[in-house]
């Protein structure tokens, strides 16, 4: 037994056991209900508004999130608030107000199946084939993030937590599908919100304050050492012009590329077609509470910063390990067992700051982050590969049972494949920067080919798959530019601009082809584009009755005046 990064004791244990026996609990009782597939992937469609809003934000609020946010929050400080008040909400409203209603009314079972009745194959193809090999590369980024709690807290070598890891996470979808999620998901929103407050607030006293910290990281900031990296104090203590993130050194250009970079193609492609996402408010028993579930996840949204970015922040002026990364030394220790990197600043200020009982408690809630995470991951990724790969171009007409354990077998093999994609994301010294690369390849020119299919009718299927091919290409290949050192941008600079070039790319190669190509006949087109919909399709005919706070667009204004305010006092 090697020395364990976190010295916990047995109360902690106790605590993390009791959670898990709950969490598996919820699986068993979730497998009662499921008599078949439509239940075994979309819940039935049967779940209240608030329920389904919670888990939408708790589906985004895994580890990869929680440790990607606060080691951008310990490199980079408060520029990192932009992933939620630029990057997540206003998509969030769009999505509830304006996407919202054609996924629920077209009755669509994925975001691949909307790109088959929009587009017919090609499109549809390419589109499976890329999300389901992202979803693997994902979900083994959640795995690696688990495997190095695992090791943190059991001293295990990291190959043996990988497997511990995928089985538990194994044994917990295939047992209930995707009601179990959901409501596992539910529980842990409050498992997570329980154990990162008290850490910010002991945190926050630990270095005196709001104002203690931001002295604190003036001065570390005056007094780094040349082969610090880190950007300076006044980069870190303001969220705009965002520099340290976008990586301009233009504070016009850092906020045009945080605005059309992160703000419009990063994030609206995340939210609007995210599949992840969008399933759980598909899961909702009416269009009004669809529309509502991405609008009542805004307001936790908004706030879930403070609780991840800012220990983070204090995490880099109260950990010695940190305080030394920081200044361009490389500590030994970390989870990875590879020496301290950024993803670690959160499991060591546990380490220093939480007293046994409240570890226990945040140990209980990082887990249940990664599980949930990589559950929703690997549930996406089995509803994709058993309905639009291997019923549509495998085997066509077998029964309902069929269907059911094939994506049993594919939860199965798609663990297994995480467990070698992880390795993959263990090279990363931030994993946020990985992720943002993973976005950029695949949902960038989707959205684009999406938007563009959704408000134009004259877009036909060949630009379809033409210009999702191209715009993947062109963003691998502003990636691998950078990364032979062709040109430089620090930050998650050029994870951005491979997301524009990919976007722009996609919509001119889409018009360029529809016009030289035929369209599909407008009578097809009811229900997947805008013009080409009756309004009594997209909305809800018992929403005029609701009172204001139970109605899709107050609530929506609501949450937007309320970004806006943030943004401006930061």
């Amino acid at each position: 037994m090697s020395d364990t990064l976190i010295d916990a004791n047995w109360l902690d244990y106790l605590l993390v056991a009791i959670y898990f026996g709950f969490v598996l609990g919820i699986g068993v009782m979730a497998r009662r209900s499921v008599s078949d597939s439509i239940d075994f992937f979309l819940s039935g469609r049967s779940l209240p508004a608030w329920v389904t809003g919670l888990a939408f934000i708790s589906a985004n609020l895994g580890a990869v999130e929680i440790m990607g946010m606060s080691a951008n929050g310990a490199e980079l400080g408060l520029p990192t608030f932009h992933y939620f008040w630029v990057g997540a909400v206003p998509a969030m409203l769009f999505l509830g107000v304006v996407m919202m209603p054609f996924y629920y009314g077209s009755k669509v079972r994925s975001v691949p199946e909307f790109m088959f009745r929009r587009f017919g194959t090609g499109a549809h193809l390419v589109n499976a084939i890329s999300f389901a090999v992202a979803q693997l590369l994902i979900a083994g980024v959640n795995l690696a993030l688990l495997a190095g709690i695992v090791r943190a807290l059991l001293g295990w070598p990291i190959w043996v937590s990988l497997i511990v890891a995928g089985a538990v996470v194994l044994s917990y979808i295939t047992l209930g599908g995707l009601s179990a999620a959901i409501y596992n998901e539910v529980l842990q929103f409050f498992v997570i919100v329980a154990s990162l407050v008290p850490l910010t607030l002991i945190g926050l006293h630990r270095v005196g304050g709001w104002d203690g910290l931001t002295d604190k990281i003036t001065a570390a900031s005056a007094g780094a050492a040349s082969a610090s990296e880190a950007p300076p104090a006044a980069d870190q203590l303001n969220a705009w012009p965002g520099q340290a993130l976008s990586g301009f050194d233009s504070p016009l250009l850092s906020v045009i590329g945080i605005v059309f970079g992160l703000g419009f193609v990063l994030s609206f492609g995340y939210w609007t077609t995210n599949f992840v996402e969008v399933q759980r408010a598909m899961a909702s028993d009416s269009i009004s509470a669809a529309r509502k579930t991405p609008i009542i996840g805004s307001f936790p949204k908004m706030f879930v910063p403070f609780i991840v970015i800012v220990p983070g922040m204090i995490s880099a002026v109260l950990v010695k390990e940190m305080i030394d990364l920081k200044n361009g030394g490389s500590p030994e220790g970390g989870a990875s067992g590879e020496g301290v990197a950024y993803n670690d600043a959160l499991l060591l200020l546990m380490r220093d700051v939480l007293p046994n009982g409240l570890l226990g408690l945040a140990i209980a809630g990082l887990l249940a982050a990664f599980m949930a995470g990589m559950a929703a991951n690997i549930s996406a990724f089995n509803t994709v590969f058993s309905y639009d790969l291997w019923q549509r171009y495998i085997r066509k007409d077998h029964s309902d049972d069929y269907y059911l354990r094939i994506g049993r077998l594919a939860t199965v093999a798609a663990t297994v494949i995480a467990i070698f994609t992880a390795q993959i994301a263990l090279g990363y010294d931030n994993v946020m920067n990985y992720l943002q690369t993973l976005f950029g390849f695949f949902n960038a020119p989707l959205f684009a080919t999406f938007i563009l299919g959704m408000f134009w009718k004259r877009m036909t299927p060949t630009a379809g798959w033409v210009g999702l091919v191209a715009g993947t290409l062109s963003a691998i290949a502003v990636d691998r530019t950078a990364a032979a050192g062709v040109f430089e941008l620090s930050g998650q600079g050029v994870a951005f601009l491979a997301a524009s070039v990919a976007f722009v790319v996609d919509i001119v190669l889409s018009v360029v082809v529809s016009l030289v190509t035929k369209p599909k006949p407008a009578s097809e087109l009811k229900g997947l584009v805008y013009s080409e919909t009756p309004r009594e399709d997209r909305t809800d005919p018992h929403e005029a009755s609701y009172p204001w706070y139970r109605r899709t667009i107050p609530l929506a204004s609501i949450s937007l005046a309320m970004v806006i305010v943030l943004n401006f006092a930061f």
